[in-house]
C-alpha cells in the first residue's frame, strides 16, 4: 500500500518521537494505542519496537492471516526444530499483472484482474482453471505459469 509523502513523514516523525519517551510514557502510549495495559515485563527497547510496528501496521496494513498463523506455529513449536516449516501460500500477483506461458507452440497471455484471471475473453476464478482450459488436464495454476517451483 503506497503512503502519500505527507503521511509517510508524519508516521516517521511519530515513530521518532517514541524514542524520546521514557518507559512510563511508552506504557501510556501503548494503552492509548491498544486500549490495554502494556505487558509490565517488557524492557523499553522491546516496547518501543512493538509500538513502532503497531503504528506502521495501522498506517500501512498488518500481516495477512496466513502469515500470522505461520508465525504462531513457529512460536508455539508446532514442529520439530529441524523440520522445515512451509511458508504460507499467498497471492503473489497483483491485478494488472500479465502472465505468459507457451503451450504446444501457442503463446497464452493471462491478465490478473481484481475478480480473477482473464484469458481469451473469459474470466476465471483461479489460475488452475485457466491452466485446465488451456491444457484440458488438471494443473496447479501457479506452477503451470512458473510462479511456483516444480
Amino acid at each position: 500500500m503506497a503512503l502519500d509523502p505527507m503521511k509517510a513523514a508524519a508516521l516517521e516523525d511519530e515513530v521518532a518521537r517514541l524514542r524520546d519517551l521514557d518507559l512510563t510514557a511508552l506504557h501510556a502510549r501503548w494503552k492509548a494505542l491498544t486500549g490495554r495495559r502494556a505487558p509490565p515485563h517488557l524492557p523499553k527497547h522491546l516496547l518501543l519496537r512493538l509500538l513502532a510496528y503497531r503504528l506502521q501496521a495501522d498506517a500501512l496494513g498488518d500481516l495477512d492471516r496466513a502469515t500470522i498463523r505461520f508465525l504462531e506455529r513457529l512460536a508455539t513449536g508446532g514442529r520439530k526444530a529441524s523440520a522445515p516449516v512451509p511458508l504460507p501460500v499467498r497471492r503473489f500477483v497483483r491485478p494488472g499483472t500479465l502472465l505468459r506461458r507457451e503451450w504446444q507452440g501457442i503463446l497464452h497471455e493471462v491478465v490478473v484482474a481484481d475478480e480473477g484471471f482473464s484469458w481469451n475473453g473469459a474470466t476465471y476464478r483461479s489460475l488452475s482453471e485457466v491452466a485446465r482450459a488451456i491444457t484440458g488436464t488438471r494443473w496447479n495454476g501457479p506452477r503451470f505459469f512458473g510462479l511456483r517451483d516444480g
